[in-house]
């Protein structure tokens, strides 16, 4: 076979053990996924379980007993108090242990002999007086005068300096020296133990023996040093060697001490006491006194233990069973249920400070029982706000998994609460109707709306169990209809709190979030608007355009706007660049190559996202305005380029004239670019009459459509052509006819030029965007159209 025709071989198959990146990221996400879902159920279980009947004991001090209670079998209690006191005494009896050194004086003699043998050395050195003084204090630190140089010289001179020093510190370093006297004598009444340096012996301290302080031992080197009978100038010189080199014998040695503590602390073995068969704890009738509560509790401890097992373990698996298939399910069957791990992360924390909060507030309510005995226990319950982590999902992510989570969260607070079939329908009722009316928060006083609503709901489904049962109408009943309606409002208060953190924590971008980003004296915005006019004005179009037809096809029209306000704000870094900013100045593009346009043009979107992120705008106003453009053409530049370019020496890449995208994800992110496009190609209109501006729309969706712009977002054609609807609304609302009003012939004619120059630079100055979209396609319109549904 000739050369040129052979095939080239193929490429060796790649190893199966070796993973794509996307392969190994869902492996991670999977694995984070999994543990998430052990380390929630084990958290529930470690929640609910305790206590064994999964509610806390009715006794507590002071209580009448209803029955004799009697010990079953011996058992040996733990008297923590009286095992505290005892570790006390035994923590205490440990003495203060300090170090004693009793070579302390010596090696200061040492010290001294060197410096003297230093000086010694001095004498056959040619150095000036002033070098040696230097000499002595970078090597001992020992400052001197000239004059007290010359004293220490003589004393190194002198035959008997060694042993003179040695008697001296022989005679201050009899009695041991505390570096503070104060504190040693405060830790003396307490007890001390002397510890040897060298032979570590230890003594106990008697209070006959005599311990000094550094100033009283300086006084004793004056007074030692003046008794001998050296020379004024050499007693001066020996003195002032001799102070600063000074310490003290003893110190207390703090870890050692807090360790014997510790160790003594230890050894006391727990004080038990004894209860026989058949002991009676506490007769029927009697107040239960703290030490007969301790008894019974510990019986019921002991009793319990394997059952307490036993509830945990079926608790654990029951949880994992229930939350594991509940998502399955939910996955693979809701259309809009499909959480990330950062929202599973949110949902579990949620889910367990939920649980957690109930089962806090049960002993709260156990405790306000006893205190006020004419209520009931279980009417407290029903003020407990049960619906606050149903309307925070809700707030936070959709309706889908708004409703998983409140079946889950109803079934598990049921268990909670000993499997009260009762308060399972009160938390999912109550949760199902605070998450609708939580569902699109235009204002902050609709939260305090929705927990009056709330507070309502939950009066007339507490009267409503209390027909199910047998219950007369009594007082009680007006406690939990009272409560009820308090549990609302108690809810609303809470998430108006828990919002803000949320938002902070999971970077989750809310509907009061974006309550406070569409102030239009935000910072982002305020620059926008002085740097880019133009742009901010487009913006402000593109949101009433985006927000009528939100309103229209069921979408969130508050996130729509607040989009559109910030879906160019990538174009403050280069606003002259941008057509809707130029004015009356020179267009910068008609000295650009069409290359280095597009890409100043595609540079824009990436500015914003980042722009987005450093101003923490949220993941889904982010995505937005990545999104925004999709990855459609910039016709303008891509013709204004094959125009320039000789096709026998180079090809123009479509590609290189495409934003990079990614194209719409979510039907918010399709509208804000219909609108984009829409608002600015109605600025080319000469003649906007309603005709007009229905073509106009129709055409330029048309073209968004076939370019396969759509194609990843959830737009139906439906809602296409009620977004059509909306917007042509809209336009014909903002180029409306105005009455003609005579003027003078002067002001007419100046009109009339004025006007006809307006026309011409309209035309001459098209916005580039407009050129591109209102190009037809290359298929007929009509045909295209009539697919639509639109024509």
């Amino acid at each position: 076979m000739p050369k040129s025709e052979r095939k080239p071989e193929p490429a060796p198959p790649k190893p199966l053990s070796r993973l794509t990146r996307p392969q190994r990221q869902g492996g991670d996400e999977k694995f984070q996924r999994y543990l998430l879902l052990f380390l929630l159920v084990v958290a529930l279980t470690f929640i609910i379980v305790p206590k064994g009947a999964l509610t806390p004991t009715t006794f507590s001090p002071g209580d009448i007993s209803p029955r004799d209670i009697k010990a079953p079998r011996d058992i040996l209690i733990p008297d923590d108090d009286l095992s505290a006191q005892k570790r006390a005494e035994a923590e205490k009896a440990v003495a203060n242990l300090y170090d004693y050194d009793p070579v302390a004086g010596t090696l200061i003699a040492g010290q001294v002999e060197q410096i003297l043998a230093s000086l010694r050395s001095t004498y056959d050195q040619e150095s000036t007086e002033a070098q040696k003084i230097a000499g002595l204090e970078s090597g001992f630190g020992i400052k001197t005068d000239p004059k007290g140089f010359r004293a220490l010289r003589e004393l190194a001179v002198r035959g008997d300096i060694k042993s003179r020093v040695a008697l001296v510190m022989t005679k201050i370093y009899r009695q041991k020296i505390a570096g503070n006297l104060n504190l040693f004598e405060s830790d003396r009444a307490k007890g001390v133990i002397f510890r040897s340096l060298n032979s570590q012996d230890e003594v106990v301290d008697s209070d006959r023996e005599e311990v000094i302080g550094l100033g009283q031992l300086q006084d004793l080197l004056k007074k030692v040093v003046g008794e001998s009978d050296l020379p004024a100038n050499q007693q001066t010189a020996l003195r002032e060697l001799l102070l600063p080199l000074l310490r003290p014998n003893i110190s207390f040695n703090q870890n050692e001490t807090e360790a014997r503590r510790q160790s003594a602390r230890e050894d006391v073995k727990p004080v038990l006491i004894q209860v026989k068969k058949g002991e009676m704890i506490v007769r029927e009738g009697d107040r239960i006194t703290p030490d007969q509560l301790k008894r019974f509790e510990a019986l019921h401890d002991e009793s319990n233990i394997v059952s307490l097992w036993r509830n945990a373990s079926g608790m654990l698996l029951s949880c994992f069973l229930l939350i594991y298939f509940a998502h399955s399910f939910a996955r693979r069957n809701i259309r809009k249920y499909h959480p990330e791990n950062r929202d599973l992360l949110f949902l579990a924390t949620v889910f367990v400070t939920h649980i957690l909060a109930l089962k806090i507030c049960i002993f709260i309510s156990a405790a306000l029982g006893s205190a006020f005995p004419y209520v009931e226990q279980n009417s407290y319950y029903y003020i407990f706000p049960v619906a606050v982590g149903t309307m925070l999902v809700r707030i936070v992510l959709n309706s889908e998994i708004c409703l998983v989570f409140a079946i889950l969260a109803a079934i598990v607070t049921g268990s909670l609460f000993g499997n009260s079939f009762a308060i399972m329908v009160f938390v999912f009722m109550s949760s199902l109707a605070g998450a609708q009316w939580v569902r699109h928060v235009t204002e902050r006083s609709s939260l305090f709306r929705a927990g009056l609503r709330l507070g309502m709901f939950n009066f007339m489904l507490i009267f409503a169990l209390h027909l199910m049962t047998t219950r007369p109408f009594d007082l009680q009943l007006i406690y939990k209809l009272s409560f009820g309606f308090a549990g609302g409002l108690v809810a609303a208060v809470m998430v108006t709190g828990i919002v803000p953190l949320v938002e902070s924590i999971f970077r989750y971008t809310t509907n009061i979030k974006l309550l406070e980003l569409a102030n239009m004296n935000n910072p982002v915005l305020r620059d926008l608007m002085v740097q880019a006019p133009g742009t901010y004005h487009h913006s402000i179009i593109v949101g009433n355009l985006a927000e009528a037809a939100a309103e229209n096809i069921g979408v969130n029209p508050l996130m729509v706007r607040v989009a559109a306000y910030y879906h160019d704000i990538g174009k403050i870094k280069k606003p002259l660049y941008f057509i809707e900013n130029i004015g009356g100045q020179e267009n910068r593009h008609d000295k650009l190559a069409p290359s280095m346009s597009a890409l100043i043009l595609m540079a824009h979107v990436k500015d914003g996202a980042e722009m987005a992120r450093e101003n923490r705008l949220g993941k889904a106003l982010t995505d937005i305005i990545r999104q925004h453009h999709g990855t459609s053409l910039m016709k303008f530049f891509y013709d204004r380029a094959k125009s320039k370019a000789d096709p026998e020496v180079e090809q123009i890449n479509e590609r290189d004239y495409r934003y990079p995208g990614p194209k719409p994800q979510t039907r918010e992110a399709a509208l804000i670019m219909l609108a984009d496009v829409i608002e600015a190609a109605s600025r080319t209109l000469a003649d906007p009459t309603p005709a007009r501006i229905q073509g106009m729309v129709q055409k330029i969706i048309n073209n968004i459509f076939i370019d396969g712009q759509l194609d990843e977002c959830e737009l139906t054609l439906k809602d296409i052509h009620n977004i059509a609807k909306s917007f042509n609304l809209v336009l014909g609302g903002i180029f409306h006819y105005r009455v003609d009003y005579p003027e003078p012939v002067s002001k007419e004619r100046t009109s009339e030029k004025s006007s006809r120059s307006r026309d011409e630079d309209r035309d001459r100055k098209s916005s580039d965007r407009a050129k591109d979209q209102q190009n037809p396609p290359a298929k007929s319109s009509t045909e295209d159209l009539k697919r639509l549904g639109m024509s």
